[in-house]
């Protein structure tokens, strides 16, 4: 039996995301998988993986372009194999708390591909985040980190125990 390749792919502003992904990757790869991280504008073709994760930043209630672009331009493909989806952008700890569903652009990339799930995480802004938003949300005391590292690895090792038994 050959090891199943996973995509995480990833729409991201400021880096918040990318790392949420990483995370994802690194624990499907504790578990034995193949699993590729890569920036959602870098993926054109997702033939050569078994599964696919596939997450985007939240900015106003907006999901990344980059990633809902990724899911449009692979749709085909998508929805011939398994595929989750996750967001990332409540800058507080309500994601932790409850599950938040998808907002409904992201909620129409899932109906197109066929997704099998979607996961909302925490989002960040800290001091290192450029841009006017960012500093203004941290002078009004909006900012902080609010991924769970815990929780991303329990929803990967989630991931990784359905492509196990299929």
């Amino acid at each position: 039996m050959s090891t199943k390749r996973v995509l995480v792919a990833y729409g991201t502003k400021h880096g918040a995301t990318a790392g949420i992904a990483e995370q994802i990757g690194k624990a499907l790869r504790e578990d034995g998988l193949d699993a590729v991280v890569l920036p959602a504008d870098d993926v054109h073709d997702v033939r050569a993986y078994d599964a696919v994760v596939l997450g985007g930043a939240l900015y106003a209630g907006h999901w990344s372009s980059k990633a809902k672009h990724c899911a449009e331009r692979n749709a085909e493909s998508l929805r011939h194999r398994p595929v989750w989806m996750f967001s990332s952008g409540p800058l507080d700890r309500s994601a932790e708390e409850h599950d938040i569903p998808p907002v409904a652009a992201v909620a129409r990339e899932m109906q197109l591909i066929g997704a099998r799930e979607h996961m909302t995480f925490g989002g960040s802004i800290t001091a290192h985040t450029p841009g006017f938003l960012a500093k203004a949300l941290l002078h009004e005391g909006k900012g902080g980190d609010f991924r769970n590292p815990e929780r991303i690895q329990t929803w990967a090792h989630h991931i990784s125990a359905e492509l196990v038994a299929v």
